[in-house]
């Protein structure tokens, strides 16, 4: 009979455990999640002359965060289209007005 009650404890505190761990971990953001708060993260900081790699972008791949840096400098530079994507000739228009 003792065996049998510590058999059946262990196996429920093993079964509230796994459903435990796997409620935290469904909670944690996916790498999706973090790297569109990095995205917004790098548009704030370019508006408010911001330095530095803001705290929403740890855990973003170096080559990911790199990318970002790029899209959010470009997109505060003015030169991507409606959709976000690198313009040209908006890029060309804005040297050209800034020659004496």
């Amino acid at each position: 009979m003792r065996r049998t009650t510590a058999l059946i404890t262990t196996g429920a505190l093993a079964v509230a455990g796994t459903a435990t761990a796997t409620v935290i971990w469904l909670q944690q953001p996916s790498y999706d999640d973090t790297v569109s708060s990095c995205r917004k993260a790098l548009a704030e900081q370019y508006k408010n002359d911001g330095k530095g790699k803001p705290k929403a972008c740890d855990g973003v791949k170096e080559d990911d965060y790199d990318a970002l840096v790029l899209d959010a400098s470009l997109n505060d530079l003015g030169w991507t289209d409606s959709d976000g994507n690198f313009d040209e000739n908006k890029m060309l228009e804005d040297t050209l007005n800034d020659t004496p």
